[in-house]
């Protein structure tokens, strides 16, 4: 008989904040699981309608506040080792609000006695940590929409671009396009690269594709140190002119920096 999975966990499972390999075990345990799939969806529908009741104004004050009770617990941790913090996500209001991708903080008991398998998965995602990566949500008439790699978009769809820092300090939002564009989205200006926060954090403005061919391309590059943003302009440009490879191939960058990628395909506007 298979092992129920845990709450705490299928938050993580939730929100993808678990390493690539350990993220598809714990999928395909939950999806062996009877009603895994459901209860997975049933968070995601719950976390959903819990913020659309609330006025953003009261949901960024309760993130703000646990924002800051997460952060003293840190120093309480090794003298309360039964609980621990986890990250639970609930989608943003629509864009003529803001269109904000609010993280909401759950406090959940871990089992007193865990399982061996769930002891092995918390001491590696302890060890390993997050890795960067990009989420972006897509607008829609009811809840926004998560797109995967090579998702289907159009000329007009609205994109929210969020980052997971993966303890990474100091980053670069950009795109390229079909028609060999380049855009940074993040920072708004030249003066230097984001200092990252953790947990997963929106960008401040929605993204609307234009009518650029084939294909959107976004970048996120991480380092520990600050970088010159123009000699990552730079290079994405130079990949940019070549469409193919700029649809497949990583920036050509410093081994200092790392980068995770999120292709979406481009269809004609209906």
């Amino acid at each position: 008989m298979s092992q129920r999975t845990p709450d705490w966990l299928l938050e993580r499972i939730a929100l993808g904040e678990l390493p690539p390999e350990e993220l598809a075990a714990a999928r395909a345990r939950l999806a062996a699981e009877p009603g895994g799939l459901e209860r997975l969806a049933k968070l995601e529908s719950d976390d959903g309608a819990t913020l659309a009741k609330l006025p953003p104004s009261q949901v960024g004050a309760e993130v703000e506040r646990r924002r800051r009770v997460v952060e003293a617990s840190r120093s309480l941790s090794a003298s309360t080792p039964s609980r621990r913090w986890l990250p639970a996500v609930a989608l943003g209001v629509p864009v003529a609000a803001g269109f904000a991708l609010l993280v909401l903080f759950s406090q959940r008991e871990l089992p007193v006695e865990p399982r061996p398998q769930q002891v092995a998965l918390l001491e590696t995602t302890r060890t390993k940590g997050l890795e960067p990566k990009l989420v972006i949500h897509r607008q829609t008439r009811g809840e926004p929409e998560l797109l995967v790699d090579s998702a289907q978009a159009r000329q007009g769809d609205v994109l929210q671009l969020s980052y997971v820092s993966g303890g990474r300090r100091y980053g670069a939002v950009l795109s390229v396009d079909g028609r060999g564009s380049v855009t940074l989205h993040a920072p708004e200006a030249l003066t230097g690269p984001l200092e990252l926060k953790s947990g997963t954090v929106s960008l401040p403005s929605a993204y609307e594709l234009d009518d650029a061919p084939a294909f959107e391309r976004f970048f996120f590059v991480t380092s520990d140190e600050p970088f010159d943003l123009d000699v990552l302009m730079e290079s994405a440009r130079q990949l940019a002119r070549e469409p193919e490879r700029a649809r497949q191939e990583p920036l050509p960058l410093p081994p200092s920096l790392s980068q995770a990628s999120l292709t979406l395909n481009k269809a004609p506007r209906a």
